[in-house]
């Protein structure tokens, strides 16, 4: 059975305001990045969305290019969509994106209003929507004005195309007025992407304190670090992980003596919380309610549920967040 079938799947889940909007997310999302494309099975991407939702999961995060191959994502998604949570609809947040190469010629990428109202359109045809709820721009263009690039994002809004708009990898100068931006378009920056995570700690340096004073919300990609804050790497590269394949996201050489030791030390403060390592991961950048959101990505139902279970332990003492910084910092 893959359509929803928990009668009380939102005793599950945390939700969690949006900033300072009326939107609230759920502290864990679903990112269909590279595991929900033309190559993946589609019964086990059946599967994972209704087991995700099943748990409380009701924020889906996509973008135009994920896959792969790009755009299949958002096609699967959608078919799965029409199949089994038509009558869910309006229980769900989508979320879509536009910003890397996504078609050939000089409008298939960045950030020009041309590429992003074009790209938007075509992701609501795959996914056979007449809106999505968040529509981000995914990265910033050095070669666009960004008053073009949120113009295009008000736009979309006021067409009724998106309910919301975001950002997504834009560091603090450049969210910054992009934020001040869209506020004078009267479209209201709701949220903002970034990666952030035990082992990539930038965000931290200023960007979540200019979100909070402004009120945009934030939400973390790449919270498990690829897959290295998992129990995947502690002794080695394993034959099946991404990192021993083709996969562009993790390769073999970041994967550092140095890296496990400190994973190998992490793991051990996990487990003495009773919790996996990737439990904890998540719970660290969850901590102190500066992140509404983590979104993670999942090639099989339970660690859906493992991720999920991050949310059922108690919140760090003050002694196990120092032994954390000194295993970060060493």
């Amino acid at each position: 059975m893959s359509s929803p079938t928990s009668t009380d799947r939102y005793s599950h889940m945390r939700y969690v305001r949006c900033g300072r909007s009326g939107l609230k997310l759920p502290a864990v999302s679903l990112g269909l990045w590279h595991n929900f494309g033309g190559e993946t099975p589609q019964e086990n991407g059946r599967r994972m969305i209704a087991r995700a939702f099943d748990l409380g999961i009701t924020h889906f995060d996509l973008a135009n290019n994920y896959g792969p191959p790009p755009g299949s994502a958002e096609e699967n998604f959608g078919r799965i969509l029409k199949s089994d949570f038509r009558a869910h609809r309006d229980e769900m947040i989508i979320s879509t994106k536009a910003g890397y190469l996504m078609w050939a010629g000089p409008y298939g990428e960045w950030g020009s209003k041309k590429y992003l109202v074009a790209s938007l359109d075509q992701s609501l045809s795959r996914m056979g929507l007449p809106y999505v709820d968040i529509f981000y721009s995914h990265r910033p263009d050095p070669e666009t004005p960004l008053e073009e690039t949120m113009a295009a994002l008000d736009q979309v809004v006021r067409q009724g195309k998106a309910l919301y708009a975001g950002i997504s990898n834009y560091k603090v100068p450049e969210a910054k007025q992009a934020i001040a931006i869209l506020r004078r378009l009267g479209t209201p920056c709701l949220i903002h992407q970034p990666s952030y995570s035990m082992l990539n700690r930038w965000v931290e340096d200023g960007l979540l304190d200019l979100l909070e004073s402004e009120g945009v919300g934030r939400i973390a990609f790449s919270p498990l670090a690829r897959g290295l804050l998992t129990d995947r790497y502690l002794e080695g590269i394993p034959a099946d992980s991404r990192a021993a394949g083709p996969s562009v996201f993790l390769k073999p050489e970041e994967i550092t003596e140095q890296v496990r030791r400190k994973v190998r030390r992490l793991n051990d403060i996990a487990a003495a919380r009773g919790q996996s390592l990737a439990q904890m991961a998540l719970a660290w950048v969850l901590r102190g309610g500066r992140v509404s959101s983590v979104v993670i990505g999942a090639s099989k139902p339970g660690q859906i549920d493992d991720c999920v279970g991050a949310l059922d332990t108690p919140d760090f003492s003050p002694e196990e967040l120092a032994k954390i910084d000194e295993v970060l910092n060493g």
